[in-house]
């Protein structure tokens, strides 16, 4: 892991296409670096577009912030040149709509798919991961897909990109702020029975430090035009808001 400036992603270029990685809708790949870095890329061309993007990184650093595991992320340029080299056309399509920077995420090398009954997570770990998926309303953390990895012993948090689900609302578009007590339904979440006892002491751990600066740190961690016609000051409004009331959001 590398350290980097707060609210500033390293910038890296990408030398080779390794291999694709589907997963849903979406076509992630692994992809190797200029900086010699092995990175799982979430392309700005892909299907759910830019904004996906935006939430695993806002979401990400914020988690990070919070003292929860999250894989380095940077951002990695891309040159269309390198679809010249791929036979798969879906792919080359692709690579050629994503044109510049999208965003790497540190690849875990021998990690497992955290499995809800093989493995037992820590009260306090469960609480506050469900405190944290709450506030940034990320409703991709279920029994079937957990979207958490075990590596070295240690549970880290992937794939965002579901979560700040708001800013697909037109209504958010034309600039009418999201509610911060829209209910965080968590019945299917992965960790929410287990979580659940230790909610108010997550509350009062995590919630004084998601301040303006930190929030301000992770918006500003985003390329400027993947926010489209959003406002980022709207993201940290927002979370600064919601964070004061996640306990009377969930619903269990």
């Amino acid at each position: 892991m590398r350290a980097t400036l707060a609210g500033v992603l390293e910038r890296v270029t990408v030398t080779r296409y390794v291999t694709p990685l589907r997963e849903g809708g979406s076509l992630p790949a692994l992809v190797e670096a200029d900086n010699l870095g092995t990175y799982v890329m979430k392309f700005r061309g892909a299907g759910q577009g830019p904004l996906a993007l935006v939430a695993e990184i806002i979401a990400g650093e914020l988690a990070r912030s919070l003292g929860l595991r999250v894989p380095e992320l940077v951002l990695a340029g891309l040159d269309p040149q390198i679809a010249a080299s791929e036979p798969d056309p879906e792919i080359q399509d692709l690579l050629r709509a994503s044109e510049g920077l999208n965003l790497g995420v540190d690849f875990l090398p021998g990690a497992a798919g955290f499995d809800p009954l093989g493995w037992t997570a820590d009260k306090t770990f469960a609480s506050q991961v469900l405190w944290f998926d709450a506030l940034v309303q990320n409703v991709d953390r279920t029994w079937r897909n957990p979207n958490l990895l075990v590596w070295h012993g240690n549970i880290w948090l992937i794939d965002h990109g579901a979560a700040l689900y708001f800013h697909h609302n037109p209504a958010v578009s034309a600039g009418t702020g999201p509610d911060p007590l829209k209910p965080f339904d968590a019945k299917d979440h992965v960790l929410g029975a287990r979580g659940r006892p230790g909610l108010e002491e997550a509350h009062a751990t995590l919630e004084p430090r998601v301040t303006g600066t930190v929030l301000a740190q992770a918006v500003q961690s985003v390329p400027r035009d993947w926010f489209g016609d959003l406002d980022p000051a709207d993201y940290v409004a927002y979370l600064k808001r919601r964070a004061a009331v996640v306990p009377e959001v969930i619903r269990l």
